[in-house]
């Protein structure tokens, strides 16, 4: 019996993939692109901003700080990526948000308003694929809270 003898195969016909670079948005054969964190949690800051609904952003003593950082002569003004937390991988991002709301805004429509615009402004910006968009209310801002401020200082003598 004869027994076939092996085709001799060249490297191309083996893995044709083998010497290509993968490309995409990110990838090309020009080389590597790559999205700093701080760009996407300004990005984001920014988009989330813009949903009507959204009084500030941070936990409590980050909004503290924000507000005495923006009263300091020479600062460079409010932090956009207040609140923001991203975590930003080679082709995909995730972001977390810490917002507080206008009193009568409905918390549910206004989630998904944010996590919409948010995801879409990552998106078509950095072409990072937005995975997820937590959104954290941590408190409701009431009318009566700006004029409270007003009246303490009409008190002082």
């Amino acid at each position: 019996m004869t027994q076939p003898t092996p085709k001799s195969v060249s490297k191309q016909e083996q893995d044709p993939n083998e010497h290509k670079t993968p490309e995409g948005p990110l990838m090309t054969r020009d080389g590597k692109i790559t999205v700093a964190q701080s760009v996407v949690q300004k990005i984001a800051g920014i988009a989330c901003r813009e949903v009507s609904g959204v009084h500030s952003m941070g936990a409590g003593t980050a909004r503290a700080f924000g507000a005495i950082r923006e009263r300091i002569p020479g600062s460079s003004g409010p932090n956009v990526a207040q609140g923001v937390g991203v975590e930003v991988g080679e082709t995909q991002a995730a972001v977390d948000l810490d917002i507080v709301v206008e009193y009568g805004v409905s918390i549910a429509d206004l989630g998904q308003s944010i996590q919409r615009n948010v995801k879409q402004a990552i998106e078509r910006m950095t072409s990072l694929e937005v995975v997820e968009v937590n959104v954290s209310i941590d408190d409701v801002h009431l009318p009566q809270d700006d004029d409270s401020n007003d009246n303490d200082e009409s008190r002082v003598s």
